[in-house]
């Protein structure tokens, strides 16, 4: 990808004992402008995966419903609820044909299924990798290495959604094209739940 168009947001996924993190920043931009404060980055594909992206909003929006589309299609034909790496892979199919002209983001999808929580970081044209916890984005930098600092393997919920707002608040502070409120959807067995929080203060939930 080219190096004059910074992948714009901050992005970060969290798995801890009973499910995952998914969140972003808000802020759209293009290049170094500020198209929107209210951008969304974060996507409920089903009621137990979910994915968040790093680039350009409209490739994010268009790859949000052609997965879901495709999720629904593989429950419909299958009769079951597909696994994460199984949504992983059907994503990972829709960037690796595009390749040619790919889109311009960066991925993470994650969720729990019968064999517990995943989080799977994903490139432009459809390389997989699973980790415990990842950054994506032009403040991926700062924000994993509060990550690599903070993370453990057994957290709470609760601390897993304050450790992801902790990390895209360090990022916001150095990045440009991060900022104006974080959107942070967490999955568990039991509930999907999404919450919004400004910058420096937890506000409602959506």
């Amino acid at each position: 990808m080219s190096e004059s168009l910074p992948i714009g947001a901050t992005t970060v996924g969290i798995v801890f004992s009973g499910g995952v993190v998914l969140a972003a920043d808000k802020r759209v931009s293009y290049g170094y402008t500020l198209l929107s404060k209210s951008g969304r980055k974060v996507f409920q594909l089903n009621k137990k995966i979910g994915m968040a992206c790093a680039g350009l909003v409209g490739d994010m929006q268009g790859l949000a419903k052609s997965i879901t589309a495709e999720i629904k299609i593989y429950e419909l034909q299958n009769n079951r609820s597909i696994s994460v790496k199984g949504a992983a892979k059907l994503l990972a199919n829709i960037l690796y044909a595009a390749r040619m002209f790919p889109y311009y983001t960066e991925i993470l999808i994650a969720g729990i299924d019968e064999t517990g929580p995943h989080l799977y970081v994903m490139d432009a044209i459809g390389s997989i990798l699973e980790d415990y916890y990842a950054g994506v984005g032009n403040g991926s930098p700062v924000s994993t290495g509060v990550l690599d600092q903070e993370y453990k393997k057994d957290m709470s919920k609760e601390e897993a959604e304050t450790l992801a707002v902790k990390a895209i608040r360090a990022a916001i502070a150095r990045d440009i094209t991060s900022g104006d409120g974080i959107d942070v959807l967490t999955i568990t067995e039991a509930a999907t739940e999404l919450k919004q929080f400004s910058v420096k203060e937890q506000i409602a939930p959506s």
